[in-house]
């Protein structure tokens, strides 16, 4: 069981004045696209998304979105569009609600 602590003493969510960062290994051709597991530095997202033409990227803010439940446009990556480790910014979110909406989802897994 995954508790708030755990979230709030790793290095993959970090609070900024623009919003919340989380840093991502973004794994594309997934079967379908989920959360599956995590590490202090970052959250492990499959993507169902092949690694062209952006496409994997979209489904990645697509998906925080949902995650998250804001609008896209509130979802950014702000470095490593063309790595497999990005950095997410989920902009004018808090902490405590981003990290209850990934502990609803690891505890899940």
């Amino acid at each position: 069981m995954y508790n708030f602590n755990m979230i709030s003493d790793s290095d993959f969510l970090t609070e900024t004045k623009e919003g919340i960062v989380l840093n991502v290994k973004l794994v594309p051709n997934s079967s379908f696209s989920k959360i599956t597991d995590f590490t202090k530095e970052y959250v492990r997202i499959k993507i169902s998304a092949p690694a062209i033409e952006n496409k994997a990227n979209k489904e990645l803010i697509s998906f925080c979105a949902k995650l998250f439940d804001v609008n896209k446009s509130k979802i950014t990556i702000i470095s490593g569009e063309k790595s497999k480790l990005k950095k997410i910014l989920v902009k004018d979110s808090e902490f405590s609600i981003i990290s209850q909406k990934l502990l609803f989802v690891l505890n899940s897994l």
